[in-house]
């Protein structure tokens, strides 16, 4: 970072693109190799070590997401700070967000690494598939410092408005994983296990270049040693973003591991069908994903830049492509869903069922892609609060029981249960617009 990237000038939607694409293709390899995992599980293994596998990245992608939603209190606070001219500002959020996010990384690995076994049980995994998922934790579990390293680093590159070194810190994990994991799975044979070291391995190696990238540029920011503390103001300030994001974040993927765990106690077939298609929508949701994190560093700059009306600007030029992208994924499951989950089993059974689940579910694509976009805009202007809000009602009012009821009255098929997901979206969508045309009147009468 020679220089941070002022988000405050020149073309809104130009600015958003170039600012997203970076971080979509970030999130690409990142899901990729994620997604890799479970193809060359498929290749050298069973439905066994798929189920392991797609249980165990399930639980580590929710932690993968508390973790970035803490960390997009650093993004939102560095963003305002840059947008604002605050150098000193700047340097004393990075310094706080070092120590902050250190300690939270020691103490949540100890408490996870205790309860692997529980976790376990809680995901009610098929009993074939119980030894490998607990192993594939254990393995993650340990390796908590370098997602959460990853992650801070990357939200200070994206508050100074740079997207483009997180993407080459994902290229070089997303290598090193799946050339671990050809070797590890095919070659050795070690199965989830070799699944799980290939992508603690991955980000261990990132780290170790990202902070590498950070110290040859670190005059960017001017850190000295006195800025690394753990300022109570500024710690109070990143969390006041951070923490409804990650606990929204969190909610929503225990809403998901709810639904798996549902599925799980349908049977084998089921629960690999579901993971998979879980993967899948992952992979859809990257786009919404990447203008989520761009709309909130954008408007957070323009924000502190006192320029509301850019940041405006960018939340619908956000709309626009998320919306267009969804409506495309949607359409596309619904005429070629076997193409998609083809791609992960061989097994008939489990391709029929995953279809089904991927038809209904995929409409999520469109209405998730409206309420990102908002989240995104409110967790800039650091009313984080409004997200977390629409998600927490969407979860308890729809999502849960919404699947829950649809097993109950339709044990043969997956269908039904798909629709609980973008069912719940659209409520959530809908909080948000009302939300925004409160805060837009609000600001309207205090020109009057």
């Amino acid at each position: 970072m020679r220089e941070k990237n002022d988000l405050t000038q020149g073309s809104v939607g130009k600015n958003l693109l170039l600012f997203a694409m970076p971080y979509l293709l970030s999130c690409f390899l990142q899901t990729f190799y994620g997604m890799a995992d479970l193809f060359v599980v498929g290749l050298y293994n069973g439905s066994e070590t798929t189920t392991a596998v797609s249980v165990g990245s399930q639980v580590m992608h929710m932690l993968t997401l508390i973790i970035m939603g803490f960390a997009m209190g650093t993004t939102v606070r560095i963003g305002r700070s840059v947008g604002a001219g605050d150098e000193q500002e700047t340097s004393r959020t990075i310094g706080t967000s070092i120590v902050l996010f250190a300690g939270f990384a020691a103490v949540i690995t100890v408490l996870l690494l205790i309860s692997t076994a529980g976790i376990t049980k809680v995901m009610l995994t098929p009993a074939e598939a119980v030894p490998e998922t607990k192993i594939y934790l254990a393995i993650c579990f340990a390796g908590i410092p370098f997602i959460t390293a990853y992650n801070v680093i990357s939200s200070i590159f994206r508050g100074a408005g740079d997207s483009k070194h997180p993407m080459y810190f994902a290229a070089v994990a997303c290598v090193v994983n799946i050339g671990l994991d050809f070797i590890l799975i095919g070659v050795c044979g070690l199965g989830a296990a070799g699944a799980a070291l290939g992508t603690v391995s991955g980000q261990a190696v990132s780290v170790a270049v990202s902070l590498l990238v950070m110290q040859g540029q670190n005059s960017a920011f001017r850190l000295k040693k006195s800025d690394v503390r753990a300022d109570r103001n500024v710690s109070a300030q990143i969390l006041k973003v951070g923490a409804p994001i990650a606990l929204q974040d969190g909610l929503i993927q225990i809403a998901f591991i709810v639904i798996t765990v549902i599925a799980n106690s349908r049977g084998l077939i089921v629960s690999a069908a579901v993971g998979i298609v879980e993967k899948l929508i992952g992979f859809m949701f990257l786009v919404p994903s990447a203008f989520l994190s761009a709309i909130s560093t954008i408007t957070a700059q323009n924000m502190g830049a006192n320029k509301a009306e850019r940041a405006r600007k960018t939340l619908y030029y956000g709309l626009a492509v998320t919306v267009c992208w969804g409506c495309m994924c949607a359409l596309y499951s619904q005429i070629l869903p076997h193409t998609l989950v083809g791609l992960f089993t061989r097994d008939g059974a489990v391709q029929a069922a995953g279809c089904e689940y991927l038809r209904a579910y995929a409409f999520d694509c469109v209405f998730a892609a409206v309420h990102f976009c908002f989240s995104g805009y409110f967790c800039g202007d650091q009313k984080a609060m409004v997200s977390f809000v629409h998600n927490i009602t969407a979860i308890l009012l729809v999502r849960i029981p919404g699947a829950w009821l649809a097993s109950v009255f339709y044990p043969d098929t997956l269908y039904p249960m798909g629709w609980a997901a973008p069912l719940g979206s659209l409520l959530s969508a809908l909080i948000c617009i009302g939300f925004y045309a409160y805060y837009r009147r609000r600001h309207f009468l205090r020109k009057i």
